[in-house]
């Protein structure tokens, strides 16, 4: 019996990407009548197609102030600084892409730091950029453990108990391996759940429906422990599992399952409506007509009912430079904002933790930075308050989202969130100063001052905490002007948009 740590995402509804069945190619006028997804895009292609350089100037404004006609006269040294950071940013992704390699597996061998250190001794470098190059393979720490196993469907996942009365699971492909699952309280209730339902379905042959059960995905790995002893026996295996939140109440049940037998009729209907059907698309039909019929025998759940929000009212989420988050309750029929929550109001008395946390990033920062200088490993651990401090924020959000009555959550898109950061400070830097020396000083003090937030560890705690309660979210492009609340109201309202577009 191997033992292993089980760690459970319940946060995250599971979403099905696959089709069943190819779609019916739509013909070229088809495809012209159709609108696009945003205003954004509509203008960009109607930019592309003007004939006089009085429109293209027109729909550049609009382009230029996020499709929208500003009310204030233009600034000229902010508009410069707004180019000026887009340039940096379009020259940071291209010199990305020029040295962007295929991915290759971890060095646990330390084979290639070798290799580095031999060449070192023996070769004279050609320029900087080749001194640069050996100096990041030599002070990049490697990770020892290998890459986890992913299992995409929740039957290759086989639950049980043993005779002590303790959860096990076992894997397809590893039958003979048996885990003991440890966890907390918090946990607990998902993987008994999982075993339920696996044992319901086993019990009642073929009456219920795989798609209907709360797990839907795995993925065990190793978690990097310290100590002394042979890797495996010093090491964790941790089992991380997605689970469909939708599905764990009896109405979320019912609400899934007409949801899914929609689509699975109206893929049925629409094979059959091409006449003189193949024995294999007749099979496909008759395959989905059983999961139609197994979908009529739900599994058993408990009863609560599901959240619902007002159309009207939207919760916008900015992330910023300075401030991680900043949330905007907006009633898009007026376009006006309802409330405003900064980053201090939404942890309260836990704002402190944020400043411990900016004040041991720093303290981790200096470590690291001494250990590259001495060839050292730099491989710090940031520890878990942030993850706690992210957890608290998306916590505050969903709950005020709720308090408000609104019916969804639209964040900012976190695209390239690090190239746009790496940006804007670049062309502060900028301003202060021409000399490039003082430039780097500048920017790398600034760096320091701010908080260096995962903000897309953020985003999924927040679509985590806003699914468990009936919230959807949505990601929308995030406008490059205006103040962090002015963001978040503008977020909301154009995913409204955007909505009623799409």
């Amino acid at each position: 019996m191997v033992k292993a740590e089980a760690e459970a995402s319940p946060g995250h509804r599971a979403k099905q990407s696959r089709r069943a069945h190819p779609p019916q190619k739509k013909s070229q006028k088809q495809k012209s009548d159709k609108p696009g997804k945003t205003l954004y895009s509509w203008l960009s292609e109607a930019y592309k197609t003007a004939e006089t350089d009085l429109s293209k100037c027109a729909i550049a404004y609009l382009l230029k102030n996020n499709c929208q006609i500003p009310t204030k006269a233009e600034h000229p040294g902010k508009f410069q600084k707004r180019r000026r950071k887009a340039e940096i940013r379009v020259e940071r992704i291209i010199e990305q892409l020029a040295r962007t390699r295929l991915p290759k597996g971890r060095d646990l061998t330390n084979e290639k730091w070798l290799d580095t250190l031999k060449m070192i001794v023996q070769q004279v470098p050609k320029d900087e950029t080749e001194i640069a190059l050996w100096a990041a393979d030599l002070q990049t720490d490697s990770s020892p453990l290998p890459f986890p196993i992913a299992y995409e469907s929740s039957e290759d996942l086989n639950w049980s108990q043993n005779a002590k009365g303790r959860l096990c699971v076992s894997f397809n492909g590893l039958a003979k391996h048996t885990f003991e699952v440890y966890c907390d309280t918090r946990q607990l209730h998902w993987l008994k759940r999982f075993l339920d339902d696996q044992t319901i379905k086993k019990q009642g042959g073929k009456l219920h429906s795989a798609g209907a059960l709360t797990l839907r995905s795995g993925r065990i790995g190793w978690r990097l422990d310290a100590g002394k002893g042979e890797p495996w026996n010093r090491n964790r295996l941790v089992l991380f599992c997605t689970v469909d939140t939708l599905l764990w109440t009896k109405e979320g049940t019912e609400k899934a399952s007409q949801e899914k037998a929609s689509k699975i009729a109206q893929v049925i209907s629409g094979t059959k409506a091409k006449g003189n059907l193949t024995s294999q698309q007749e099979v496909f039909v008759r395959n989905r007509e059983k999961t139609l019929a197994l979908l009529q025998n739900p599994f058993p759940r408990p009863s609560r009912p599901l959240y619902e929000g007002s159309p009207a009212i939207l919760a916008g989420v900015s992330f910023g430079l300075d401030k991680p988050a900043t949330l905007a309750i907006v009633d898009v029929t007026t376009g006006k904002a309802i409330a405003y929550r900064s980053i201090r109001q939404l942890l309260g008395d836990d704002h402190k933790l944020l400043n411990r946390q900016r004040q041991r990033q720093r303290q981790k920062a200096q470590r690291r930075r001494s250990n590259q200088l001495k060839f050292a490993s730099n491989r710090i651990s940031e520890g878990g308050l942030g993850d706690h401090i992210d957890s608290l924020i998306a916590k505050a959000i969903v709950q005020t989202a709720q308090r408000y009555n609104a019916s969804s959550i639209v964040l900012g898109d976190l695209t390239n969130i690090r190239e746009i950061i790496e940006s804007e400070i670049q062309a502060k830097a900028e301003q202060k100063t021409a000399l490039k020396e003082i430039q780097a000083k500048y920017a790398r003090d600034y760096r320091t001052s701010i908080h260096r937030w995962s903000y897309r560890r953020l985003a999924q705690k927040i679509e985590s905490k806003a699914l468990q309660v009936g919230l959807t979210v949505e990601t929308i492009k995030q406008p490059p002007i205006g103040t962090p609340q002015d963001k978040a109201r503008e977020i909301a309202i154009v995913g409204f948009q955007s909505r009623k577009i799409s």
